[in-house]
């Protein structure tokens, strides 16, 4: 999955309840736009360039997959939606919400909608303290310099000062309370795309499945009955090794664990894919390594049916995927839900996916938050 985009934003409120304003547009934004990674404290600033009340402002740190021409006018819409009526007068004026498209990753951009990073920012103290809260390792890619190099040199005099903290909507879920997640589903469902997500915007550690290395997996999907024994033999044995190193060497920098498989699967799918003499040989062996596995403190199963799993197989395009037929994939959801209802020990969610597009569509992303917070509070 590519990464996501690295957006800050700046939101400045001096019109009616200002916190309320504020924190609302956080909601929003995190609800509709991206993940929101990071927030400044809230600072108290004199109206700039104009005579009015002063303003509330504050910065963020969004992580989302849309360019910086979708960002800007999805904040347009929110600002609008928040009672912000535009004038069309040339100059400064009092605002309910304001928010500016301040950076974007590293990019230098100049349209005429659009100017990254912003063009004003160096000269505004309100735009680069809330920005230093954030902690970046960010320069800015015009002028070369960081955001307290800009603050040693900046022109603006007026006072700036932090009022008090704001609270980031990722908070709500502590997802650090697991050590240990495992995201699950059929092929095609989407695991290893939610699962880097989740360890991008959560700060954890992937374990990702390398199917992609596995010699056997190609020529399977031509000849099952030649090739199913060392394919699934083969996939135990990288599984073990690599679950095994990867929660052994749990990393300082970060906070938990995610994984896009539960070793449980290698039996789910050899049932499926061996014959009955060879399962049972691959069962003894399989006993031997699961009685060593750490569990997940959560076993997440996305579920997806069928046509959306076809589509979502063919829309990724891998050539030996391409045979993999319907009865195929219902055989290993089936698979999956009789072994989670064998499973009165394991913590288990199960998740509809199957109208979900948690790339393309923030909140499905964050309705999938809110289930395993649920889960959580449960």
């Amino acid at each position: 999955m590519k990464a996501q985009h690295q957006v800050v934003l700046s939101l400045g409120s001096n019109q009616g309840d200002r916190f309320r304003n504020i924190e609302t547009c956080l909601q929003i934004i995190h609800q509709e736009i991206g993940t929101i990674i990071k927030v400044s404290k809230l600072y108290e600033t004199p109206s700039w360039g104009f005579e009015s009340d002063a303003f509330y402002n504050c910065a963020l740190l969004l992580h989302t997959f849309s360019s910086a021409t979708k960002v800007l006018s999805q904040v347009l819409k929110i600002e609008k939606k928040l009672g912000r009526i535009r004038s069309g007068i040339t100059g400064y004026e009092a605002r309910v919400i304001d928010i500016d498209l301040i950076a974007f990753d590293d990019e230098i951009i100049a349209t005429q909608t659009l100017q990254i990073p912003h063009p004003s920012m160096q000269n505004r103290n309100f735009v680069l303290l809330p920005f230093q809260d954030l902690n970046l390792d960010w320069k800015h890619p015009i002028l070369k310099k960081s955001i307290a190099d800009l603050l040693a040199i900046s022109p603006d005099e007026s006072r700036c000062v932090a009022i008090r903290d704001l609270e980031n909507p990722l908070d709500a879920i502590p997802l650090q309370k697991f050590n240990y997640i495992s995201f699950e589903g059929n092929i095609g469902a989407g695991k290893t795309t939610l699962t880097t997500r989740i360890a991008q915007d959560f700060n954890a550690k992937t374990v990702l499945e390398r199917f992609a290395d596995n010699p056997f997996l190609p020529k399977f999907y031509k000849d099952q009955n030649r090739f199913a024994f060392p394919l699934e033999m083969s996939f135990l044995a990288d599984r073990y090794q690599q679950v095994s190193d990867d929660l052994a060497q749990f990393d300082l920098f970060t906070d938990f664990i995610v994984a896009d498989y539960h070793i449980f699967k290698s039996l789910i799918f050899a049932k499926i894919t061996l014959a009955e003499d060879e399962f049972r040989l691959y069962r003894t062996l399989f006993d031997i390594i699961y009685k060593e596995m750490p569990k997940p403190d959560l076993y997440v199963y996305l579920y997806q049916n069928t046509a959306r799993l076809l589509q979502n197989i063919k829309r990724r395009g891998r050539s030996y995927e391409q045979t993999i037929t319907e009865e195929y994939l219902d055989k290993i959801n089936t698979g999956y839900l009789d072994y989670i209802k064998s499973q009165t020990d394991l913590n288990v969610l199960i998740i509809d996916v199957s109208d979900l597009d948690f790339v393309k569509k923030q909140e499905d992303y964050t309705f999938i938050l809110n289930e395993i917070q649920q889960k959580l509070i449960g």
